[in-house]
């Protein structure tokens, strides 16, 4: 008989720290291996570095990376941060352009990407699929 993965999240609340991306990347490594998702890794940490640089640079307050099973297979990486102000169109980064390009390479990388305000003072959640 066959068996059915339960669907399944992780939070991990960061603080505004330089080491904190560090410590959400082992996180998320972590637990795809613990649910047998390790191929997905490289994919998926690409996306959350890419995201909670994101955070980091354009907020002061803490932020939060989730990980959470879409279907069999597939993840969604989500990061969390007070900024309410929604990632617009991405545009390409000029040839000398020094920063501007994580949202190109999450948009490169991903199966699907998005970005939603959460309404007053709450911020904002940025995800990516991968799978």
């Amino acid at each position: 008989m066959p068996t059915v993965t339960p669907p399944w999240s992780y939070t991990l609340q960061l603080p505004h720290d330089l080491r904190a991306p560090g410590i959400a990347r082992v996180t998320l490594r972590t637990v795809l291996a613990a649910h047998d998702l390790a191929q997905l890794t490289p994919t998926a940490e690409l996306l959350a570095a890419e995201l909670l640089a994101n955070a980091h640079l354009h907020t002061v307050g803490p932020y939060a990376l989730r990980l959470r099973s879409v279907e069999h297979g597939r993840l969604r990486v989500g990061v969390w941060d007070s900024d309410p102000r929604v990632p617009g169109v991405v545009r390409p980064a000029a040839a000398d352009d020094e920063h501007g390009r994580g949202l190109q390479l999450v948009e490169a990388c991903a199966a699907r990407w998005g970005a939603s305000a959460l309404g007053g003072t709450a911020g904002k959640v940025v995800w990516a699929e991968c799978g």
